[in-house]
């Protein structure tokens, strides 16, 4: 059963989808949810395996097309360096993002600070770099963890 938070969040990418002319089928829907309700970054076969639980058997393209089109939709993220999903908290605008990833329980943050990329648009401009995608993942500790090893 999802969470009210995930239903919401399913609910606005649904109409988010009607709105741009796509479906949200159920399958990618169950991805969707399924990655909301984690309290972590989940990599596609780890939705795979709690999409097989009490299912007919899935096989791994199912999940990489259902998280192909999140990614497009920009519903989901994937984090590079855990290679592994997370739930956008800002689907209805394309973004850049920076995220907080803590090494110590997984827990990721989504951050949208737009003076972050500006300054990474500067650097690269100077440079003559052209960005493709721009993704900031900071690797550490969360406050939360912090605390407990002080």
């Amino acid at each position: 059963m999802d969470s009210p938070a995930t239903v919401a969040v399913l609910d606005r990418a649904e109409a988010l989808c009607r709105a741009r002319g796509v479906r949200l089928t159920a399958q990618r829907r169950r991805v969707l949810a399924i990655l909301c309700d984690s309290p972590r970054p989940l990599g596609a076969y780890e939705i795979l395996d709690t999409m097989r639980e009490g299912s007919r058997p899935l096989a791994p393209p199912t999940v990489y097309r259902a998280l192909d089109f999140l990614l497009e939709q920009g519903l989901v993220h994937k984090l590079l360096s855990l290679h592994a999903f997370v739930g956008c908290n800002h689907p209805e605008h394309p973004h850049s993002s920076q995220f907080l990833i803590c090494t110590a329980c997984g827990e990721v943050t989504e951050l949208e600070d737009e003076a972050i990329d500006r300054s990474l648009g500067s650097a690269a401009s100077v440079s003559g770099f052209q960005p493709q995608r721009r993704v900031v993942e900071v690797i550490g500790t969360c406050a939360g963890c912090a605390r407990k090893t002080r």
